[in-house]
Parts: structure tokens; C-alpha cells; sequence
């Protein structure tokens, strides 16, 4: 099979040599219905007019019973999909699926009424097509024979098949732990290449916003402009605890840097890395990701602090009603790789720690592992940045202990370092 879809080789222009002739029809026809200006010279499609809603072009592609006897009509291993015959929401996941070799035989998108479905064809590996799906979903997909059910509601299936459109084969034969380690280190990047020093965190604020918001029951936005999200899990039988961090970095981010990364320790060509506390931040909506998938039963709020780095300011801000029932907070927000600090009473450090112990709240800051931070000789062990997270997913898989633990602790002793 050749590689698919139109690859935008740069603003509004795509290159469609690679897609089939019957694709690209379609795509002239959605376009035309969707009223963009454009024109075409042959595999070459160049859009001039401004984008339009991800509402407006699902209307322009869909039509009555699109998919209406899709599975029956090519041959997955020597022929690329026919987009028009299939179900509007599953389209660009079966694409991907194809590309990656995990041929298909037909699939329903569930059309708003049921669970969306995919049948792969004989001899497709179902381990490695579940394996693709731990990696890209955040929830669980069911194998039946060489069936996938999938529980997405429409709109995540599309979102299933943007996050598989970075995957590649060699990836998926690689182990599940090192894949994951990937991808993390690949949002980490993303999110340190993002501006947003104190007072100025717009940027930061909507691209945490826009993957946690999925992963949680409630998100909001308090009158200081701190993210606050809430999760119950597994019934929320059990404590509930708080993840935090900060999302301003002390400066702002040298226009045109780059990260310069020498095997697991990563810094900037000028200026500051931004790690204290981007890494914090990757680090709690990795979290937020993988409790999906976990057994902690009981509620999670996510806290994300706008300008600590002038002095706790965010967190000052938070309306003390979201803290009431908080039964231990997980700040991540330390410098190195081995610290664990640990307040009592009304003492934290000089992180958000101090405003969640001054609630009562007892509190732990983790080491993300960045060192050196507020200088241009900042920088950030990335592995013991993932470390960070297979902890918290360990404090969580055993939170009971950890709310005993930290309630028992002696409050003369107001802040406690170890190693892990």
C-alpha cells in the first residue's frame, strides 16, 4: 500500500500525490460544500480562504447513510480505503489502521447509539492492535475474536485518529513501557516550547486545558485564571487527594531556542530550559491520563497555578471551598531526581506546598528532575522526569497508605527530606 493522506507541506498548501484519485474527488466535493476557495494543479491543493469549524466540515462531509455497507468493497492489504464509504467519525482511525498494517474488514462508528466497532481481517495481530490502543486511548478497548469495541463517543474516535497518526510500525514493535515513555517525552518537548512566564500564561493555560478537560468530570477557571479540575474514580470510594503544579516559568522563553538533548539530560541553546515547572505540569496530565486506566478508586482534583514564581500568587487565589475536602495534595514542583518533601503544619518551602499546608492539608513536593532552574544553566533529566510519574502512579495505586501515612506524620518535624 502506498502512505496515505494529503501531507501539508506548508501553510494551507497539501501534497496529494500519495492519495488515490477517487479520495481526492471527495475531498474537491466536502471542500466546494464546505464554500473553501481553493485551487488545485495537479497533486498540488493550495486553500486561500480562512479555516472553517470542526463542526462546520463534519457537516460537509457527512451525508445521509455514508458507510451504509462499508467492509464489502477493497481489499485492505492492495487497495487504500475509499473515505466516502465510510462512517463519518471512524474514518481517519481506519485510515491510520491501515497505514499501520492492521487491516481492516469494516467498522461502525456507533452513530451516537452504540459502542463503535472495528473488524480486522484474518491474521492481523489483535495483541498489536491493542496494543496501539493503550497507547493513543485512555480508556479501555474490548477484543472479541478479531473485533474491537471501542467506548468512544464519536468525537474521541477523531481524536483517536489524529494521536495514531504519530505512531508509526517500528513503534508499535517496540515494548508498551518503552512506547509510552515516547510519547511522554514527546509532550514534555511540546509543552516546554510553550511561552508563559508569570502574568502571561494564555498559551500554557489552553493547551493544558485543552488535554485535560477530556479526562475529567468538572474544569473550570477561578477568578486568578488557575486551572481547576475534579475526577471521581471508581465510584470515588476512597481519599480524596490533589495533584498540583505551576504553569509560569520565571522569564519568558528565548525566541528561536533550541533543546539540545545529550542522551537523557535535556537544555536550552539560550536562555532558561522552562522546566521548573513545565515538567511538573507533563508530569500531572501524564497522571490524569493514566488514572484512567488505574485502580485508584476516589477523587482527584488537579490544581494548575498561574504566577508562583511571584510569589505563590495562583495559589493565594484558590477559593478555599475546593480545598475542604482534600485528604493529602501531591505538589511537583522540586528540583532533582531523588527529593521528597514533606510539610507539616503551615510550612511547604517555597512552592505551592505552603499554600495547601496552610489549609491543613498535609503535602509532599516530588522532584521532577530539572536542576540548575532560573538560570540559563538550566536542565532536566528526562528520565528521572518519567520516573516521576511511574511513582505517582504507585502513590495512587496504594493512596489509602498514603493519606494514613501523611496524616501520622509528626508536625514538629515541618518539612522532611528523603530520597526514592
Amino acid at each position: 500500500m502506498k502512505a496515505t493522506q494529503p501531507r501539508e507541506y506548508s501553510k494551507n498548501e497539501f501534497d496529494l500525490f500519495n492519495e488515490t484519485e477517487e479520495n481526492i474527488e471527495f475531498l474537491i466535493e466536502c471542500l466546494q460544500k464546505a464554500g473553501a476557495n481553493f485551487t488545485r494543479q495537479h497533486f498540488f491543493l493550495t486553500i486561500h480562504s480562512e479555516p472553517v469549524t470542526e463542526k462546520e466540515w463534519l457537516a460537509a462531509a457527512d451525508f445521509p447513510h455514508r458507510g451504509y455497507g462499508e467492509g464489502l468493497w477493497f481489499h485492505a492489504e492492495k487497495e487504500e480505503p475509499k473515505i466516502r464509504e465510510l462512517d463519518l467519525y471512524i474514518s481517519g482511525l481506519v485510515r491510520q489502521l491501515n497505514r499501520l498494517e492492521l487491516f481492516t474488514m469494516g467498522s461502525c462508528d456507533g452513530h451516537g447509539k452504540r459502542y463503535a466497532s472495528i473488524i480486522f481481517r484474518p491474521g492481523v495481530s489483535m495483541d498489536k492492535a491493542a496494543k496501539l490502543f493503550s497507547i493513543i486511548s485512555d480508556k479501555k478497548v474490548r477484543v472479541r475474536n478479531q473485533r474491537l469495541i471501542l467506548p468512544h463517543s464519536r468525537e474521541e474516535l477523531l481524536e483517536l485518529a489524529e494521536k495514531a497518526l504519530n505512531i508509526d510500525g517500528a513503534t508499535l514493535e517496540l515494548e508498551t513501557e518503552e512506547i509510552e515513555k515516547q510519547l511522554f517525552f514527546d509532550q514534555l518537548e511540546e509543552i516546554l516550547n510553550i511561552n508563559g512566564e508569570s502574568g502571561n500564561e494564555g498559551k500554557i493555560c489552553k493547551h493544558a486545558e485543552k488535554i485535560l478537560a477530556p479526562l475529567v468530570d468538572h474544569l473550570t477557571f477561578d477568578s486568578k485564571g488557575n486551572i481547576l479540575a475534579q475526577k471521581r474514580y471508581r465510584g470515588g470510594n476512597g481519599p480524596t487527594i490533589l495533584l498540583n503544579a505551576h504553569l509560569d516559568t520565571v522569564l519568558p522563553i528565548d525566541p528561536g531556542r533550541i533543546i539540545i538533548k545529550e542522551k537523557n539530560i535535556w537544555t536550552s541553546s539560550s536562555g532558561i530550559l522552562g522546566a521548573d515547572d513545565r515538567a511538573g505540569v507533563a508530569v500531572l496530565l501524564q497522571m490524569a491520563k493514566n488514572l484512567e486506566k488505574s485502580r485508584f478508586s476516589g477523587t482527584v482534583k488537579f490544581i494548575l497555578t498561574v504566577e508562583e514564581e511571584i510569589g505563590l500568587v495562583g495559589a493565594q487565589h484558590v477559593d478555599e471551598y475546593f480545598l475542604w475536602d482534600v485528604d493529602a495534595a501531591v505538589v511537583l514542583d522540586r528540583r532533582g531526581t531523588g527529593d521528597i518533601v514533606v510539610s507539616c503544619g503551615t510550612n511547604g518551602g517555597s512552592s505551592d506546598t505552603r499554600i495547601w499546608a496552610a489549609q491543613g492539608i498535609q503535602s509532599v513536593n516530588l522532584s521532577v528532575g530539572y536542576f540548575n532552574e532560573h538560570t540559563s544553566d538550566e536542565k532536566l533529566d528526562v528520565e528521572g522526569c518519567y520516573n516521576m510519574v511511574k511513582l505517582v502512579e504507585a502513590v495512587f495505586e496504594r493512596a489509602r497508605e498514603l493519606r494514613r501515612a501523611l496524616t501520622g506524620r509528626d508536625r514538629k518535624n515541618c518539612i522532611l527530606q528523603t530520597n526514592f
